[in-house]
């Protein structure tokens, strides 16, 4: 019973793994504040929140930035970015926690919250 929760734990962090995403993040542009989102949310630079184009919304995602180490935690709001080779879209708090601004390579792994 031991050998198969572990094996079913290590199973689970491989497949973890596998669904984080890397590529290019940048931050919002300046957009009126209080615009609405895709997800009807307002936008608010101070808010830790992101855009992507599948994620559903409310989901909460760890963004790692892949220059520097930092990550941090946001909620996908909106739909986008369209730019091809971009994965992710983060609020000015979010790209001020990564230590960017512009553009800078990420990872993106979904997280799981607590109810």
């Amino acid at each position: 019973m031991k050998a198969l929760i572990l094996a079913t734990a290590a199973l689970a962090a491989v497949i973890g793994s596998a669904r984080a995403e890397s590529g290019i993040a940048s931050h919002y542009s300046t957009r009126e504040l209080g615009t609405r989102t895709a997800s009807g949310h307002a936008l608010h630079d101070g808010a830790l929140t992101a855009a992507h184009k599948t994620l559903p919304f409310g989901s909460h995602v760890r963004v790692t930035n892949q220059t520097n180490g930092c990550s941090v935690v946001v909620m996908i709001t909106d739909r986008g970015p369209y730019v091809r080779g971009r994965v992710i879209d983060v609020s000015a708090a979010g790209a001020q926690a990564l230590g960017f601004s512009g553009l800078t390579r990420v990872s993106v792994e979904k997280v799981e919250t607590g109810s």
